[in-house]
């Protein structure tokens, strides 16, 4: 059931909307309130679908009473009721977040269709929300370890900015999960976020797909194709293994992080993109620098501020954390019941030597879960997480 919400001084028209709408839907449960303040109280105390707001009312206007929705429970659509005298004020409401207006007197098919839209905007919105918040969870970095607690403190710090990022670590430690936290947590996060495995494309093709190409430029091109950079236009561009570029596609790299300008394959026209640029390696750049092997201008173009994810061996603390999520999330997935570990089996578990990081322990507690008993043991861990 839809819950309404009237906000109307003239109790003439408060009758009127609520007989139409109570008419029209038996799902609408439609309440009043006959002023600014006296609404602003329900909606603080209540959960309200759609809120139907005059503009004129004494104590509190209806542009206070948007703005202060839009505060407190932001994802509410409001409707503003306005009279002929009010259309411009209506039109300014709806700048400042108003899901729309109608006249007085309401036309009754104008009322009907704009209730209706709000409402399905209004579980659109929700619907949003909860899969933005489910992405979040899917990314989410488990720890409080003092290293994953600099990690979370530097991302809130940096994803809001424009800087480029690099992100370093062995293999396995998480560097994806920080460029996506950086990415959700940007102004960005609207904007696509484009993910590119450096090392997974062969050298003579990495440039193509990055930057695209024109039909024709090279065997195998029948048509034109956009890149990576195209595609992440107005988003984030995560360049994982950026360590095993070649120094080629790093030189045309280089020339979009400086001029926000590519151009395809094949092609001399330039092309402007807006991108934000995430980058990480499990590689020594310096010393890769050094050896010849990657670009020292390209490593201080990326490098504006630089997140160190450190290996499972370096956080032991966040094990018994880890082992946790892995065994919800690995009973969600299978649809069985979530399996507890002993204690001594979570200590043995961090005695472990875990290099291949956090990849290897996930894997490590989905076969406990499998083959162990129905509370993991210390004897469990020694017979099926053997190295």
């Amino acid at each position: 059931m839809s819950k309404i919400l009237i906000i109307e001084d003239e109790a003439a028209i408060r009758r009127v909307l609520v007989k139409i709408l109570s008419e029209e839907n038996d799902t609408y449960n439609v309440s009043e309130a006959e002023d600014g303040l006296a609404g602003i109280e329900r909606i603080r105390n209540e959960d309200f679908d759609l809120v139907l707001c005059d503009i004129k009312m004494p104590k509190m206007d209806g542009v206070e009473v948007l703005e202060a929705v839009k505060k407190l429970k932001p994802e509410i659509p409001i409707v503003m009721i306005s009279g002929h005298g009010d259309l411009d004020t209506a039109v300014n409401t709806m700048r400042l977040g108003a899901f729309d207006y109608i006249s007085k007197p309401p036309d009754l098919n104008r009322l009907l269709n704009t209730v209706r839209i709000a409402l399905d905007s209004k579980e659109l919105v929700v619907e949003n929300t909860r899969l933005k918040k489910k992405v979040s969870k899917k990314y989410e970095m488990i720890g409080d370890s003092p290293a994953i607690s600099h990690i979370k403190e530097m991302i809130e710090k940096v994803a809001p900015s424009e800087a480029r990022v690099l992100i370093t670590g062995d293999n396995g430690t998480g560097k994806e999960l920080v460029a996506h936290w950086l990415h959700e947590k940007s102004e960005r996060s609207k904007g696509p976020l484009i993910e590119v495995n450096c090392a997974a494309i062969p050298s003579e093709l990495i440039e193509s797909e990055l930057f695209g190409h024109k039909k024709g430029s090279f065997t195998g091109a029948i048509k034109d194709r956009a890149g990576k950079f195209e595609t992440a236009n107005n988003g984030t561009i995560f360049l994982d293994e950026i360590g095993d570029m070649s120094l080629s596609a790093q030189a045309k790299v280089l020339r979009a992080l400086q001029e926000n300008k590519i151009s395809r394959v094949g092609s001399d026209r330039d092309i402007k993109v807006n991108v934000r640029v995430i980058a990480a390696t499990n590689k020594n750049l310096k010393k890769e620098i050094s050896e010849g092997n990657f670009r020292e201008d390209l490593y201080h173009r990326l490098a504006v501020i630089l997140i160190h994810v450190p290996s499972l061996n370096e956080r032991r603390e966040d094990i018994p954390l880890l082992i946790n999520h892995f065994s919800k999330k690995i009973a969600e997935e299978q649809g069985t019941t979530c399996k507890e570990f002993s204690k001594k089996a979570i200590t043995l578990l961090q005695e472990y030597d875990w290099t291949g990081n956090i990849r290897e322990l996930r894997n490590v507690v989905e076969r406990l879960i499998i083959l162990g008993g129905e509370e993991v043991s210390e004897k469990d861990v020694k017979m099926f997480a053997s190295k």
